[in-house]
């Protein structure tokens, strides 16, 4: 992998980890139209750079880590602001540690299944156009208890099929405990720090514990590793700002017709004999 697959592949993550298009299925095809080789260090690329996307979250929202506004807003201390927090998304992520080691290998053998990316996002896109009628009752008043991050937790492991959207399931994952759009947004955003840290976290262990940690540090790899996060999280940050902005004024309807284009336009250039696939 050179440095403008690189650079391409990091853009990519940026743009779409946050967006409920699916990140994964849109590196997948942007690895395979790129032609890139599927090695263990490219496979370990795509989950680490997104190591770079969840420091974009912080930055942006580092009030929200370590400085909860709940303590403003309802006389918490800083202790017990801290504990409310992270103790939601402590119960948030565990549906996904528990399933996503249950089923890690049902997981990776259909993680590059074009055809079952390119379904996933039509059906996928075909709910988003209906979702924001189906979950429009949200309040800002409706609190985030540890049940309705429990129920979120659960929703976000459909995404473990690639083409799903961690991000669509997660929000709309949200929208369905009564939760706003943006509240369900920025949940999504928050919960996705400790799920994609744990991935990175994963995939640099099973490197190890395969003896292929080497890889990481091989030739210009590291510089490739470094350069995919810096990428990810400048793109992410945008990619952010615009999103929020946009879903809480329009809703989703957009991003299913996107989908919907996206997975049909894969399906039809793979009838046409385009291979999509990354090169092994």
């Amino acid at each position: 992998m050179d440095y403008l697959q690189t650079i391409i592949i990091a853009i990519v993550e940026g743009l779409t980890e946050f967006l409920p298009v699916s990140s994964t299925g849109h590196m997948i095809i942007a690895q395979g139209l790129l032609g890139v080789e599927s090695t263990p260090f490219v496979k370990a690329f795509t989950v680490i750079i997104q190591f770079g996307a969840i420091l974009s979250v912080v930055c942006l929202y580092w009030r929200k880590f370590f400085y909860p506004e709940t303590m403003q807003t309802k006389g918490y201390t800083w202790w017990q602001a801290i504990w409310h927090f992270y103790l939601r998304l402590i119960v948030g992520v565990l549906p996904a540690v528990v399933l996503g080691l249950s089923f890690n290998d049902f997981i990776e053998s259909n993680l590059g299944n074009v055809t079952l990316v390119a379904v996933m996002l039509i059906v996928g896109g075909v709910f988003m156009l209906f979702c924001d009628r189906l979950f429009n009752k949200g309040s800002e008043a409706t609190p985030l208890t540890l049940r309705r991050a429990l129920v979120i937790g659960f929703v976000q492991c459909i995404s473990m099929i690639p083409g799903v959207s961690r991000s669509m399931a997660t929000i709309v994952g949200g929208m369905s405990q009564r939760l706003t759009r943006k509240a369900a947004a920025e949940f999504s955003f928050f919960l996705a720090v400790p799920t994609m840290f744990g991935a990175t976290c994963l995939e640099t262990y099973k490197l190890i514990a395969h003896g292929e940690g080497n890889i990481l540090l091989e030739g210009n790899n590291l510089t490739l590793l470094l350069l995919g996060s810096v990428v990810a999280y400048v793109v992410a940050i945008a990619a952010i700002k615009f999103f929020i902005s946009y879903v809480t004024r329009y809703g989703f309807k957009a991003f299913g017709w996107y989908r919907i284009v996206a997975g049909a336009l894969i399906l039809l250039l793979m009838a046409c004999g385009v291979d999509l696939a990354m090169v092994d």
